[in-house]
């Protein structure tokens, strides 16, 4: 063999080397590489309401799938315990989970709950003022929005009109409203009165423990409104009978929430109306009556080992996308400005009336202060006294001092 074949041979032999070895390399490669993502693969726990099942089973599938090194697994609970199940062992509970925004106070100020540090801003341009005021605690965002709830008015359509519910004295004079002014839960309705008149609790943005100002004339105007209710003819007491008095027809209309809609819609079919509030007089003119708002939450526990995706996650399931699947699958109503603007939600009864209740001057955030836990038991007492007459008007400042100065305890 010539030196020059050899030249040749040598070269292509050299030639055939470098290319296997590349092609060795190339074909390691993804092998090496799966190997550190199954090292990084990053694993989150997600807590959810058990009736959200469709949603969040198709919301995690669609969240991995952009994804791929996060590993979700959905447990199934009730929102409402989020803070009695964090405070039980933090260690054992959700990176993400659902909570009722009038827990943030408390999940804030026992240390509990990760502080939103990542997509703040950009929530703050896609949810609803009143959302964001909910995800807020001392100027600080720590949760990430998905829904929205707020009372509405239920009235069957064949006994009043969309006139006669724009004001309670209409709307008593046409009809007859079922309410709880002497039952419990009475604080939970017409406690928010005292916005309407313009008072305060707990502060501005209902965060300061000592912030609640009601003891005052426009505290006693909502009382007085209370109490005259006993003798309107168009206002009936009900309470767990609710759903009977207005099947059958004994009653025309009540304040209820979404969470009552399929038994009403049941009772009534297609006679079924659905509005915001409507206004009220306590003695200086027609006002809006305002009623609470409960913001819905995703929050990223404090200690946990993912903060990252913790928070990405949550950004995700409070995403337009998110939520539109939501309200599909679930039927919560959005707190995003983009599918609040929707047709679906536009066409939507239930969720169009909530959309306006959401509203600034319809309805405030519920107080997010712990101290709110003092104002229930006393609000529901005096509510309950005022209606059945056992609290005369020269009592009413007195009774609103008290109930200002339990309220005004601290709680963590």
């Amino acid at each position: 063999m010539t030196k020059k074949m050899m030249s040749v041979t040598t070269g292509a032999l050299v030639t055939l080397m470098t290319a296997s070895t590349v092609v060795g390399l190339l074909i390691d490669t993804p092998t090496v590489s799966a190997a550190k993502t199954t090292a990084k693969t990053k694993k989150l726990k997600l807590w959810v309401d058990t009736d959200t099942k469709p949603t969040y089973v198709q919301a995690v599938k669609n969240f991995e799938k952009a994804n791929p090194n996060v590993k979700v697994t959905i447990k199934y609970t009730s929102s409402t315990d989020a803070l009695k199940n964090l405070q039980k062992d933090p260690s054992a509970a959700a990176d993400v989970f659902m909570f009722p925004h009038d827990q943030i106070g408390s999940l804030a100020s026992q240390g509990l709950i990760y502080q939103n540090t990542k997509y703040a801003n950009s929530l703050k341009s896609t949810q609803i003022a009143n959302a964001m005021k909910g995800a807020t605690y001392k100027g600080k965002v720590y949760g990430y929005p998905y829904g929205i709830e707020s009372q509405v008015l239920y009235y069957n359509k064949t006994q009043l009109n969309s006139d006669d519910i724009k004001s309670w004295n209409s709307l008593t004079k046409k009809g007859k409203i079922g309410t709880n002014m002497a039952s419990a839960g009475a604080n939970y309705v017409f406690s928010s009165l005292f916005y309407t008149a313009g008072d305060k609790l707990y502060g501005a943005n209902g965060e300061k423990a000592k912030g609640t100002n009601i003891d005052n004339k426009k505290g006693v105007s909502v009382l007085k409104w209370v109490k005259a209710q006993k003798d309107n003819a168009g206002v009936v007491q009900a309470n767990t009978n609710t759903l009977s008095l207005l099947q059958s027809g004994k009653i025309s209309a009540t304040l209820s929430g979404p969470w009552s809609y399929n038994d009403y819609k049941k009772a009534l079919g297609d006679n079924l109306g659905i509005a915001p509030y409507p206004t009220v007089n306590l003695g200086s003119g027609e006002k809006q009556m305002q009623a609470f708002l409960g913001v819905k939450l995703f929050g990223v526990k404090q200690d946990t080992k993912q903060p990252l995706a913790a928070m990405k996650l949550a950004k995700y399931l409070s995403s337009d996308k998110a939520q539109e699947l939501g309200f599909k699958n679930s039927h919560y109503i959005p707190s995003s400005k983009k599918v609040q603007a929707s047709t679906d939600i536009q066409n939507d009864a239930l969720a169009k009336a909530v959309v306006d209740m959401s509203k600034k001057g319809f309805s405030t955030p519920m107080p997010k202060s712990p101290a709110m836990a003092n104002f229930w038991t006393s609000a529901d007492a005096l509510f309950n006294d005022t209606y059945k007459g056992k609290i005369s008007d020269s009592q009413m400042p007195s009774k609103l001092t008290t109930l200002v100065k339990n309220a005004s305890k601290s709680v963590k």
